[in-house]
């Protein structure tokens, strides 16, 4: 496996962990303290190390931004759950 083919495997495990748990329905309290695995953290975790260290390869800078684009999504349904769990406890 080459590695972009690896760093393609890794997001694609990476966008089915999001879309796996957004489809089991969880509660806000669920989204609140939802995580990626730890694979996918320590993928993420390099990638942004070499960003800072080395910086990217063309493939590498793709999958950080496909990551990011991730992240923000998963951000803005987190301030929503939140938001409804100090609704909740008024």
């Amino acid at each position: 496996m080459t590695i972009a083919e690896t760093h393609q495997a890794n997001l694609a495990s990476i966008f089915d962990e999001v879309a796996d748990f957004l489809s089991s329905a969880p509660t806000p309290e669920q989204i609140a303290v939802f995580r990626l695995s730890d694979s996918s953290e320590r993928f993420i975790s390099d990638l942004l190390e070499a960003n800072r260290t080395r910086g990217l390869t063309l493939t590498e800078r793709s999958a950080l931004d496909d990551y990011t684009r991730i992240e923000r999504l998963m951000q803005a349904i987190k301030i929503r759950a939140f938001a409804k769990l100090d609704q909740a406890r008024q």
